[in-house]
């Protein structure tokens, strides 16, 4: 029997498939015969433990033979897994049987049959004893032509004999599909709340001589808390190397840096080092420990940014020139993104010694794990050799399989998809971008379906990078519905330090904020901004709470979409089943959102509540999350959204 179309898999099978402890897969396969015989299949799932898991597939949209099962993975490590499938003979028969004879058709040819499979299966040694005895005698009563038809077939249908045929199939032409591998990793390599900030800007002082005393990572463990408090799981520090003087950008990215000017921090390496070197304004390798420790006793992560590139100063390019393109002119390339220039940084070139610079970039890894880094951030990853990434992860994952790395690639479908094919845990997405109803929908579809096999997004709502024109004219409405949005569709999503400040305003001609922190200190005051009140702490704090208390916001591939009469208002529904919660209760959300940060919407949503475990025309009480009101909603329901109160519904299907 022919099993193909296999999921979840990698495109082309040249790496395995991708999932995170704790995540419910979809396991699935086209299964078909010729004829017309009722098929049935299981997917056969073995853990690294060596456990061994079956589950029955079920047909989604009967007579399409298409095969789907759901699972829990439990274990990390690599699981195999491969799907067996049969010509389901008592269900052919029964399905004939039905039809036959009520209407008096062949009725002792089918009854007999059914006689024979029946005894058929009580000759198969791994049935209990009690089942075949079972078997035996109702095939007897098959036979037994004194009894009405209709009875003899009553008896054979009866719920204990469908259900112990279910549990072990009278089957024929058992055949087994090709195995595939998955590979699953820690629950933070799919789920968690990223919260991005500057060590230095923390704790920074500027003097009356326009000098400033940077922040340190002491200073900078003094935010952990209120980081915590807010629910975030990970945060991702820039680069904490030492920076160059040569070409050292000024504020606002301007050429010529002063003085008192920090420079950026991906203008790497300097007198004090390089990639392997912490700042000396930022403390020692013991305070950087007691910065990792500081945040370790509060159950947060620290991930790091590493950015494979140097500064002019960097001792790299006096060491290992071929590291770097030389110009005609004898001068290095520094790096562009026409119009965009970097006068700062020199990109690396990987073609000249490809072993030279494996190696070194591979120790410079190694020496940030040893120094208890378990996430990395990479900086446009895009610029550097797929087949590089592809050897580095596979190095580092195979000696550290709790390392995870976020990829920072805005860059084409093709390259951003390669580097999560050949490894990268996490991915930047186009999410930043994608605002109207349309857009979300067709996109947050791809990554739940097409590319959610090996591509885990990251919702960044804001970077040091990118201010998008939404938030840049949407007030703070525009603050709370992008982070209620990436909160809720992705089990991954992160915000940038000033998100909850409504930080709003862009340099001039760009999508960066003014001011940019990447090239000046940033002290920000949080204590001002919550007793004025104009703070979004609160909410990004309610956002992280409802998500870890709500298991369906944990996955990724159980997003469904839902209608309403607004093109502004989109509506979509996370379920995940009872049996794949720890609590061993369901869990249904549904968000709906307001997409116009300017203007109140009023509209009928329409619900299909069969995507989130209610039946089709039942009522059910809606609880808010956000404001604690309790509505009976059914398949159609008036909502009005304000921007300026609650611009987004996330309800918790009660009952």
């Amino acid at each position: 029997m022919p099993i193909l179309d296999l999921a979840p898999q990698q495109p082309d099978d040249l790496w395995p498939a991708k999932a995170y402890d704790g995540e419910v897969v979809p396991f699935s396969a086209s299964v078909f015969k010729e004829g017309h015989d009722v098929i049935g299949a299981d997917v056969l799932l073995t853990a690294p433990s060596g456990r061994e898991v079956r589950r029955r597939m079920t047909e989604v949209n009967h007579g399409l033979g298409r095969f789907t099962a759901l699972h829990r993975l439990d274990e990390t490590g690599s699981w195999t897994w491969r799907v067996q499938a049969w010509a389901d003979d008592w269900g052919t028969w029964r399905h004939d049987a039905e039809i036959k004879v009520p209407a008096g058709i062949d009725v002792e040819l089918m009854l007999e049959s059914g006689a024979l499979l029946l005894e058929r299966a009580a000759q198969e040694q791994r049935r209990t004893d009690d089942v075949r005895r079972r078997f035996t005698e109702l095939a007897a009563s098959l036979r037994d032509t004194t009894a009405d038809a209709d009875v003899r077939l009553r008896l054979v249908l009866a719920d204990d004999v469908t259900a112990a045929i279910e549990q072990d199939p009278i089957a024929s032409l058992t055949t087994l599909g090709p195995t595939r591998t998955l590979r699953v990793e820690r629950t933070r390599a799919g789920y968690g709340a990223w919260y991005e900030f500057f060590p230095r800007s923390e704790g920074a002082v500027k003097h009356e001589d326009g000098s400033w005393t940077s922040g340190t990572f002491r200073t900078a463990a003094k935010r952990l808390p209120a980081i915590a408090e807010m629910g975030f799981d990970v945060v991702y520090i820039p680069p904490v190397h030492p920076i160059g003087r040569t070409n050292r950008k000024g504020p606002n990215n301007t050429l010529v840096a002063g003085p008192n000017d920090p420079g950026s921090p991906y203008g790497i390496g300097g007198e004090a080092g390089g990639h392997d070197a912490i700042h000396p304004d930022l403390g020692t390798e013991e305070d950087f420990a007691y910065f990792l420790d500081s945040a370790a006793r509060l159950d947060l992560e620290i991930a790091l940014d590493i950015a494979l590139q140097a500064s002019p100063d960097h001792p790299w390019v006096t060491e290992h020139p071929e590291f770097f393109t030389t110009l005609p002119d004898g001068s290095i390339a520094y790096a562009e993104n026409p119009p965009k220039k970097y006068q700062d940084i020199y990109p690396l070139n990987f073609d000249n010694d490809p072993e030279g610079s494996y190696t070194e970039m591979r120790r410079i890894f190694q020496v940030w794990i040893d120094r208890g880094i378990r996430i990395f951030r990479v900086d446009n990853p895009h610029t550097k050799p797929l087949g590089f990434w592809e050897r580095l992860l596979h190095d580092v994952n195979s000696a550290h399989p709790d390392v995870i790395f976020l990829s920072e690639a805005f860059t084409r479908p093709p390259m951003m998809r390669g580097l999560a094919k050949v490894g990268f845990q996490q991915s930047y997405t186009y999410f930043t971008w994608r605002n109207t109803k349309q857009e979300l929908t067709e996109y947050l579809t791809e990554l739940s379906t097409e590319t959610a096999d090996y591509l885990r997004p990251n919702f960044f709502v804001n970077t040091h990078d990118i201010l998008t024109p939404y938030l840049q004219f949407g007030g703070p409405a525009a603050y709370k519905i992008r982070a209620a949005l990436a909160a809720t569709s992705s089990p991954s999503w992160g915000v940038y330090s000033g998100y909850e400040l409504y930080e709003d305003v862009a340099r001039p001609g760009s999508e960066e904020n003014i001011d940019n922190e990447k090239y000046e200190y940033r002290p920000r005051d949080w204590g001002k901004a919550a007793m004025l009140g104009r703070t979004l702490a609160p909410y990004l704090t309610r956002l992280n709470a409802i998500r870890r208390s709500h298991p369906a916001l944990h996955q990724l591939r159980n997003i469904r979409f839902h209608w309403s009469d607004d093109d502004s208002v989109l509506v979509f529904s996370k379920y995940v089943e009872a049996e794949f919660t720890e609590s061993g209760r369901s869990d249904a959300i549904i968000v709906v959102a307001n997409l116009d940060p300017h203007g109140s919407r009023e509209t009928t949503v329409h619900l299909d509540p069969t995507l989130f475990g209610r039946p089709a025309g039942e009522s059910f009480p809606a609880h808010d999350l956000i404001t604690d009101s309790v509505w009976y909603w059914g398949t159609d329901d008036y909502v009005r959204l304000d921007p300026f109160a609650e611009p987004v519904h996330i309800l918790h299907v009660e009952g």
